[in-house]
């Protein structure tokens, strides 16, 4: 389903995912953070892509200057501006794969949580508008979910399945890094190779690399 987390999986549902994770998935989220915050640097300019209602973006006011989280659902939107009213925190409709923003504007751009997956946008072109405006020597970050990590993210999508956020799971094609329910959502990962080939394409100098064994990161640096 192409629209499926800003038709069906938004807002206080979204929220909901989050809430009910089990204590290893909020090790995992918070981990996955804490990458992110050990790059900001002072009065840095940061884009989060896919905010959903603000959860990231929130934290990375702790050291960034300004933060401005984008997403295309704009019932996330809404309750991201409900939920924050923090001056240097600002939210956007918009979509990651075409963003209606200048060339060269942030120091950091992240997309995590398995965005490059969750956001059903032609991998190529996400990047390439991360890319694009993101300042030159600055930083990409891309996230996804380590192999190690497939027991405790299908425990918590089974979780998600019992409360009625997502549909139930179908056990015959959910495996090797892929889950796939009956409504029709899927969710894959990228592993450290594929970032690799994709990464390849484009002027920055990247790697890739594991955190707490449960994330991917692939972090980019603009040439």
């Amino acid at each position: 389903m192409a629209n499926y987390y800003s038709e069906s999986l938004n807002a206080n549902k979204l929220r909901q995912c989050y809430e009910i994770a089990p204590p290893e998935v909020q090790k995992f989220l918070e981990a996955e953070i804490n990458v992110v915050l050990n790059k900001i640097k002072e009065n840095d300019k940061v884009l989060d892509l896919g905010c959903g209602y603000g959860r990231v973006s929130v934290r990375l006011l702790e050291k960034a200057k300004q933060v401005t989280g984008i997403d295309i659902s704009p019932d996330n939107i809404q309750l991201a501006k409900e939920i924050f009213k923090n001056e240097g925190l600002q939210f956007y409709e918009m979509d990651a794969g075409d963003l209606s923003l200048k060339d060269n504007q942030f120091d950091l751009t992240i997309c995590i949580q398995n965005g490059i997956s969750a956001f059903k946008v032609d991998p190529d072109r996400l990047l390439k508008e991360a890319i694009r405006v993101t300042k030159r020597s600055g930083i990409i970050l891309f996230s996804s979910y380590s192999e190690k990590f497939w027991n405790e993210r299908l425990k918590w999508f089974q979780i998600q399945a019992e409360n009625g956020l997502i549909g139930e799971i179908d056990y015959d094609l959910t495996k090797n890094g892929t889950i796939i329910c009956k409504d029709g959502f899927t969710a894959i990962t990228y592993s450290c190779p594929e970032f690799q080939r994709l990464t390849s394409k484009y002027q920055v100098e990247a790697k890739c690399y594991e955190v707490d064994n449960s994330c991917i990161i692939c972090e980019m640096k603009k040439k």
